[in-house]
């Protein structure tokens, strides 16, 4: 099989590649603009696997080159990453995130059904959940769609544009809502410390403690210790890549297998406090860093924890890391090494 991944040098796409280049015969053509993708991820898996991925280095936008790379081509399914995601820059940005986000993934939609691509997996975001009323945490698929900024707009939209597409035509989805991801690859020794999150302006909270623990930040606030929670930071659910990736080997299985649409949440069911996420890298790094508070960031909700049921039922996906200590100590032994 031959898949197209938009966006696959960056983390959470390539880590999906390594992921289906591992455990299937497939081919991938990578589409992205290295504009938050980085080439060092795309080298790893051209070492490792050589004549199977290869990279077009191209926008979203690009009609032409997104055209010639169908023609000339026919993909089983398109794995769609390539979007912006940092939700402060959307609040200020907004007009960005409409046309990267929304605007891009209908011009790819309508590629797909222009050049009879049946198959398509969405990358989108707990975001699309807004901040959930406290009554319906751990929030699940059939929840309403509030989000509080662009970011998560502009996601919900292109859920919204890909569920009214599967009804008109032979086409289906399945939408992957992702909660907080974190860590780098741990399938086995060999690979641990490998494709973990690289990032120009890193705001990640695992991401960010564990470069100021290492000395590669001066500073490191909490936004907000005054929220509704036990401790009065924000609460997330955390969720190791390797398990994100193997989330979406399953969503196309189950498309192979049902032939129809679905949205699934992909998260632990399990929360975790900003400040208890810091405390741990604390621990893990054995360094005992001091911590700014400042004030809240636009489009922050106070909790959002997932209801996972829906995909441990509707398909084979299994969570293997599920465990903070193990999520930061993967991703500060990565950070060690960058």
């Amino acid at each position: 099989m031959h898949l197209l991944f938009t966006g696959g040098s960056g983390y959470i796409g390539s880590n999906t590649a390594l992921e289906f280049l591992k455990n299937t015969s497939c081919q991938i053509s990578i589409l992205d603009n290295l504009s938050t993708g980085f080439i060092e991820n795309f080298e790893y898996l051209q070492n490792q696997f050589n004549n199977r991925v290869h990279l077009i280095k191209a926008d979203l936008s690009d009609i032409k080159t997104l055209e010639d790379l169908f023609i000339n081509h026919h993909f089983d399914c398109v794995l769609h990453f390539g979007a912006s995601l940092i939700v402060s820059e959307s609040v200020s940005n907004p007009l960005l995130y409409y046309s990267n986000n929304t605007v891009n993934t209908t011009q790819l939609i309508t590629m797909c059904l222009k050049y009879k691509i049946k198959k398509f997996i969405f990358s989108s975001t707990a975001a699309v959940y807004g901040e959930p009323d406290a009554r319906l945490i751990p929030v699940n698929e059939s929840a309403p769609l509030a989000p509080i900024n662009p970011y998560g707009a502009s996601k919900m939209m292109s859920e919204r544009i890909l569920e009214d597409t599967s009804k008109a035509y032979d086409f289906n989805y399945v939408a992957l809502r992702y909660f907080n991801v974190a860590g780098s690859n741990i399938q086995d020794k060999s690979s641990l410390g490998v494709l973990g999150q690289r990032s120009k302006n890193a705001t990640h909270l695992i991401k960010v403690a564990c470069e100021y623990a290492l000395g590669k930040r001066k500073n490191i606030s909490i936004f907000g210790d005054d929220y509704p929670t036990k401790d009065g930071t924000c609460i997330r659910d955390y969720i190791h890549i390797t398990d994100l990736a193997n989330a979406h080997l399953q969503a196309y299985t189950y498309l192979q297998k049902y032939k129809k649409s679905e949205v699934f949440n992909v998260g632990y069911s399990q929360g975790y406090s900003v400040k208890e996420v810091i405390e741990m890298v604390k621990k893990i790094s054995g360094i005992d860093f001091r911590v700014e508070i400042s004030a809240r960031r636009a489009g922050d909700p106070a909790v959002l924890i997932s209801d996972n049921k829906k995909i441990m039922s509707l398909t084979d996906w299994i969570p293997r890391y599920n465990d903070l200590a193990t999520i930061i100590k993967s991703a500060y032994e990565w950070e060690k090494k960058l």
